[in-house]
């Protein structure tokens, strides 16, 4: 079967891409039962200030968003294995 969008896919880091973006649910989220309280999804960047720039977009308010909705998602600075030891992740 041909795969629509590929972007969507849990894609594995690169060489090219060694910082990323760790996103999954908070504890008790009932969105879990869905998609299972093990749910996660990597997004991966060629630089840190690349990754940083879609963690500060990634964790605000919406613009469509409804006043006072905050995401309710957890974001987490990562870096691949294996990548130069960088210690300000």
């Amino acid at each position: 079967m041909e795969i629509c969008h590929s972007h969507n896919l849990n894609r594995q880091p690169t060489p090219e891409k060694p910082y990323g973006i760790r996103v999954r649910l908070p504890a008790g989220d009932t969105f879990g039962r869905l998609l299972g309280t093990d749910w996660e999804q990597f997004h991966w960047f060629a630089n840190r200030a690349e990754r940083d720039a879609a963690l500060r977009d990634m964790a605000s308010e919406h613009v469509y968003s409804r006043s006072g909705d905050r995401p309710h998602l957890i974001y987490e600075a990562v870096q691949a294995p294996g990548a130069p030891n960088d210690p300000s992740v």
